[in-house]
């Protein structure tokens, strides 16, 4: 596994692009988000679609062919510097076969941030494009709308990345502890796990530092989920695994007990609470970067800044 192509940060007076993949966006929130980039001196606009609801599926923002034209234009834009997805929820899935990504290459580089649900179009970015993304807090999500430690610390990856090279966890435990090199990938465990047999899906995690999270899956699920990966060879040669929040999924103490299981086995160092995901106050993790994990120390390094 290689370090993906890095896009530029951004600078005061960009324009970025804010648009729905998947789930449904509140109007208040959306509106409360785009005030604090404002705040930021960054020009938000929204695409065409972005509050529309499904008229059959009401957990979808939309159609799919709507969700993956507006994904699609946002990113050919010359004038767009980056595109920010509104929120997670459910169906990047159903629209990631739509999108040109023939053309999503072409337009060249820019930032790409979301979490969640987006994990499918983070690994749609790896595999089809070659570019490294950013696994973080949503315009439209409430964990980011009322966490100043989520908002600056997505500020200051976007604006002064050096400033961020190494992302630090006080919560941070050494499940299985050591260090380990490798590229960083990840997000949602059960969207990595729907991605396996899908066209483009990435053939493993060899070489790469793993940083996984979830939310409403009951201990018994992310066994299945883990114990899918493994069987499928997924996890073969992974270099080390960061474990971020488990929002809704049971007692802390029966999750261990399956992350010990399914991967102290690997050989490989794994660390605990190491605060991304859906958790209140989120870091921002970039995704297809050379890093440094020490699962004592609870800090991933990366070898260059997030951005350019």
């Amino acid at each position: 596994m290689t370090a993906l192509t890095r896009p530029r940060r951004l600078a005061a007076g960009a324009k970025v692009a804010v648009v729905a993949t998947s789930g449904p966006i509140r109007e208040e929130r959306l509106g409360a988000g785009l005030d604090i980039l404002r705040g930021w001196d960054l020009d938000p606009v929204v695409a065409p679609h972005v509050l529309d609801r499904h008229a059959e599926f009401g957990y979808l923002a939309g159609t799919d062919a709507d969700r993956a034209a507006d994904f699609q234009a946002a990113w050919c834009d010359p004038d767009v510097a980056a595109v920010l997805c509104a929120r997670g929820g459910y169906g990047a899935q159903r629209m990631i076969d739509l999108v040109d990504w023939d053309a999503i290459r072409a337009a060249g580089p820019k930032v790409f941030l979301g979490f969640s649900d987006i994990t499918a179009l983070h690994e749609a970015f790896a595999t089809r494009v070659g570019l490294a993304t950013l696994h973080g807090p949503m315009v439209a999500a409430v964990d980011f709308l009322k966490n100043t430690r989520s908002q600056e610390h997505l500020r200051a990856t976007l604006f002064e990345p050096e400033s961020v090279r190494t992302i630090a966890s006080p919560e941070a435990v050494a499940l299985v502890p050591g260090r380990a090199r490798g590229v960083t990938l990840g997000g949602c465990a059960s969207l990595l796990a729907a991605e396996l047999g899908t066209p483009h899906a990435r053939v493993s995690a060899r070489g790469g530092l793993l940083l996984i999270e979830d939310i409403g899956e009951e201990a018994y699920r992310l066994d299945r989920i883990l114990t899918q990966l493994l069987r499928a060879g997924w996890l073969d040669g992974v270099a080390g695994v960061a474990l971020g929040s488990w929002v809704d999924c049971g007692p802390y103490d029966g999750l261990r007990a399956v992350f010990a299981d399914r991967l102290g086995g690997l050989g490989v160092p794994v660390v605990e609470h190491f605060g991304f995901g859906h958790a209140e106050g989120a870091l921002t993790m970039p995704f297809g970067l050379l890093a440094e994990l020490d699962a004592e120390a609870g800090t991933l390094t990366l070898d260059e800044p997030a951005l350019l």
